[in-house]
């Protein structure tokens, strides 16, 4: 009868262990099963290195940049830069404006693989990029004076409908300091593809692509706050 009680309470104790093991286990894998979710929908921002560059920068006279990206999966978005801006270049021998619209257009990756919930990015991304502008000769002074070219020409001479195409590579990161609220930094390498000339003179800025070199490339930035609109969870 002994015997039989103390099997009774060894099973029991026993039992009770293994039912316990496999309910802590259960719920382990309960924990590392959580799937943790991300936010999809549209982000909208504004680039905050152009009013900088207006207080500090002579030669750059105004500009806006409003960003916007939408995230389509994991890792890519489709992505947009609109803006105006407007710029005076100073030579040795000229002085000229150049004012207008642009609009980039392309998509981001990617490469930053977040823990649990987090929701920054590390990108590399590709744009094309057109504008539509005005350029105004303010004064011209040539080495030497000739029938077109009088000395100290002072007459502003103002040519609209100009444009300009470019592609550019970028790399940058984005990080979310509050909830849906992003700061983000880019920079990127530009290929000037075509642009349109005035009569008898080159185009020496172009809104969007920044200074025109003979090189016919050149760098930019930027530096934005965004907000993430939530539409779904995924």
């Amino acid at each position: 009868m002994y015997r039989f009680i103390i099997s009774l309470i060894v099973l029991f104790v026993f039992g009770n262990g293994f039912a316990q093991e496999t309910e802590v286990q259960k719920k382990k894998i309960e924990q590392d099963s959580i799937i943790y979710k991300t936010a999809y929908g549209l982000r909208l921002g504004i680039d905050i290195s152009k009013p900088i560059k207006v207080a500090f920068e002579d030669s750059y006279n105004s500009g806006l940049e409003i960003v916007a990206d939408y995230r389509i999966s994991k890792r890519f978005f489709i992505a947009t830069e609109v803006g105006f801006e407007e710029q005076t270049s100073n030579e040795y021998y000229n002085n000229s404006s150049s004012k207008g619209n642009y609009i980039r257009l392309g998509f981001n990756y990617n490469a930053y693989e977040n823990w649990l919930d987090m929701n920054n990015e590390i990108f590399v991304g590709y744009r094309y990029g057109f504008s539509r502008f005005e350029q105004s000769l303010n004064n011209f002074t040539p080495n030497i004076s000739n029938t077109y070219f009088p000395a100290n020409t002072t007459s502003p001479n103002t040519t609209a409908n100009l444009n300009a195409h470019w592609s550019e590579l970028m790399v940058g990161l984005k990080v979310e300091t509050l909830k849906n609220i992003f700061v983000g930094f880019s920079v990127s390498y530009k290929v000037l593809m075509s642009a349109k000339e005035p009569d008898n003179f080159k185009t020496l800025f172009s809104p969007g692509f920044n200074r025109i070199f003979e090189s016919r490339t050149g760098f930019g930035f930027n530096y934005t706050i965004s907000y993430t609109i939530p539409f779904a969870k995924k």
